[in-house]
C-alpha cells in the first residue's frame, strides 16, 4: 500500500471524521465522488481501490474541510468546520511559492503539494477560522501571492499526493512537502486589505519598466480603452487582457486595474458622478475582492481616472 496518500489524509483529519473524495476523468469525462468516513478510508483495500482508479485513468481529489457526519454531498452547507487554508499557484509557480516562503506576512505552510511542473497547492492547518473569515483570507492570500482567484470555496477539493496527475501525458506524480507541524490561528495571518493593496503597488512599481514609444502596457491601455467604448462586457474583457499579459507578476490585478481605471475615465467623460463610479467598481469586483479592500481600491482607482483626465485638459 503506497504510504504517501495515507500520511497526507492522517496529517488532515481524523480516523472519526467524514471527508469527500473525488474521482475525476478526463476522457471520457466523468466525475465519482464518495462520502465516507476516515476510517474506511485509511483501510488498505479502500486505498488499493483508489489506486486502481488512479492507474486507469482517475484524478484523485480530497475535500479540503471535514463534512458533518451523515453528509451525503460536498456542498457548503455539509462542510463541518474550516481545517485549511489554501491557495492554488498555477502559474509562475516556482517564483510565487518562493516569495511566499520569504514573507513574514503569513506562517509556514503545513503542506506544499507540487500538482505539476510549477504548480502548487498551498495548505496551512488552521483552527478559530469562521467561514466568512476563511473566504475573505482565501481571497486576500490569492490577491497577495497570485494564487487562482476561484479557488476560494469552503468546499475546494485539493490533490491527493502519491497519486498521477492524468491531466498530462506522461502523466505527473503529485508531490508533497511538510514545511510544518503547526496549526495556526487568524492571528498568524498579517493580511488585511491595506497590506496587500501595498504589496500589490509595490510590485507592480518594480516591476515597470521605462515607457516606450509603443510599450505593452501603452497598447493594453488603448485596446481596453477602445472595447469599452464598444460595449465590451469588463468582466469578459478583464479574463481576456489576464490571458494576454501572463508575462506580468500578476496578470488578473493587471487586467482588474487597467480595465478599472479605463472604465472609470469614460464614465467621468460621460458626466457620471464621483460617488455614482466608487459604487459601480465596487459592485463589478464585490465577487473577486473582499469587501474592505474592494471599497479602499474602488476610490482610488476613480481618485487616479480623475487626475489622468485633469492632466490631459491641463496639457
Amino acid at each position: 500500500m503506497n504510504p504517501i496518500p495515507t500520511r497526507f489524509l492522517s496529517r488532515c483529519f481524523t480516523p472519526n471524521e467524514t471527508i469527500a473524495l473525488l474521482l475525476r476523468r478526463e476522457n471520457p469525462a466523468s466525475i465519482t465522488q464518495r462520502v465516507v468516513r476516515m476510517e474506511r478510508v485509511m483501510e488498505q483495500r479502500y486505498q488499493v481501490w483508489l489506486s486502481y482508479e488512479n492507474n486507469t485513468g482517475a484524478n484523485i481529489y480530497v475535500a479540503a474541510n471535514p463534512l458533518q457526519p451523515g453528509s451525503r454531498k460536498r456542498t457548503k452547507e455539509s462542510i463541518a468546520s474550516v481545517r485549511h487554508l489554501y491557495l492554488d499557484i498555477d502559474t509562475d509557480g516556482d517564483a510565487r511559492l518562493a516569495a511566499l516562503r520569504a514573507s513574514e506576512l503569513v506562517p509556514p505552510p503545513t503542506t506544499i503539494l507540487s500538482t505539476s511542473p510549477d504548480k502548487y497547492q498551498v495548505l496551512w492547518r488552521v483552527e478559530d477560522f469562521d467561514f466568512e473569515r476563511q473566504e475573505q483570507m482565501l481571497k486576500l492570500l490569492a490577491i497577495a501571492f497570485g494564487g487562482d482567484p476561484a479557488c476560494t470555496d469552503c468546499n475546494r477539493v485539493l490533490r491527493v499526493p502519491g497519486f498521477l496527475n492524468r491531466k498530462y501525458d506522461p502523466a505527473h506524480r503529485v508531490t508533497v512537502e511538510y514545511p510544518d507541524d503547526s496549526i495556526w490561528t487568524p492571528d498568524d495571518f498579517q493580511l488585511d486589505a491595506g497590506t496587500v493593496d501595498a504589496m500589490l503597488f509595490r510590485n507592480a512599481g518594480a516591476c515597470r519598466k521605462p515607457p516606450s514609444k509603443h510599450s505593452n502596457s501603452e497598447s493594453d491601455w488603448a485596446w481596453v480603452s477602445d472595447q469599452l467604448a464598444h460595449g465590451k462586457d469588463a468582466v469578459k474583457l478583464t479574463r481576456e487582457l489576464a490571458s494576454r499579459r501572463s508575462d506580468k507578476p500578476n496578470p488578473i490585478y493587471y487586467a482588474q486595474r487597467t480595465v478599472d481605471v479605463a472604465s472609470a475615465r469614460l464614465w467621468f467623460i460621460e458626466g457620471v458622478r464621483f460617488d455614482d463610479v466608487i459604487t459601480m467598481l465596487e459592485s463589478r469586483r464585490r465577487f473577486e475582492i473582499p469587501a474592505a479592500l474592494c471599497s479602499a481600491r474602488a476610490r482610488e482607482i476613480a481618485a487616479t481616472a480623475q487626475r489622468m483626465i485633469a492632466r490631459r485638459k491641463s496639457a
